[in-house]
């Protein structure tokens, strides 16, 4: 197998960083990891890809049960107190990572077919196709809508992860906050319905690489009907981030 080609190289990479490389392709990777710049240079180029996704979803305190158990077992009773008083804002700030690592890569992994989306030849060779990705989340913070595009296609796919209460007669519709060069925001761009529940999706009017190439973050407001190029959307009701896949 030639891995100096970078279309294979990156495939492998991908689904190292997601997790999905088994059996002996994971095993010859690995050690091929150990030998090869250009491997490890492409795992940490989708370990980056994904990170983006990872710091929107919020981190998750362990409950009080997990607590006692790890208490329990950390050291003899006599040493207890003093060395729990150390560990906990350590093992506390470290488990709220891994848990915030773990739910965004849990919907990569869990709803591939989000990501997927119509890129069948990608799907058949289980492997990630170049896309835009947004994680948008409520004002809690709790992760509520996945949406997703490859890169050149117009069809975008929709999750809704937490039911979301519409008002009757009104409609979720999904913007595009795009920005200029220089970081300002520029006029939100409409780009179609959120369903309330379940899965959805709708066509833009373009490709996500025209539309969603300079655009960091995505929002939902209510509205009265779906809205048209040049309004003004209302108040933001799911905000998220929108990352680039490749």
């Amino acid at each position: 197998m030639n891995y100096e080609r970078r279309e294979l190289m990156d495939r492998l990479a991908s689904e190292y960083a997601l997790g999905t490389l088994r059996g002996p392709a994971l095993r010859r990777f690995r050690r091929l990891l150990a030998s090869s710049d250009l491997a490890r240079d492409a795992v940490r180029t989708w370990e980056r890809r994904l990170a983006t996704l990872a710091v929107s979803v919020p981190a998750e305190p362990p409950s009080p049960r997990v607590w006692r158990g790890i208490e329990a077992r950390i050291a003899p009773q006599v040493r207890r107190k003093s060395l729990w008083q150390w560990l906990k804002p350590v093992l506390g700030v470290a488990c709220g990572v891994i848990l915030g690592v773990a739910v965004t890569l849990g919907l990569v992994r869990g709803m591939p077919e989000v990501f997927t989306t119509l890129d069948a030849g990608a799907e058949r060779e289980q492997a990630l196709p170049q896309s835009y990705v947004g994680l948008l989340l409520d004002a809690e913070s709790r992760p509520t809508v996945l949406a997703s595009s490859t890169r050149h296609g117009k069809r975008v796919t929709l999750k809704i992860l937490r039911p979301i209460d519409v008002p009757a007669g009104k409609v979720l519709q999904l913007w595009a906050l795009p920005q200029d060069a220089n970081g300002q925001p520029l006029a939100p761009i409409p780009l179609g319905v959120v369903p309330a529940q379940g899965r959805g999706g709708f066509d833009m009017p373009d490709t996500a690489e025209r539309l969603l190439s300079n655009v960091p973050r995505l929002g939902i407001t209510v509205q009265d009907a779906p809205a048209s190029p040049g309004d003004t959307p209302g108040d933001f009701l799911l905000q998220g981030h929108c990352a680039k896949l490749w």
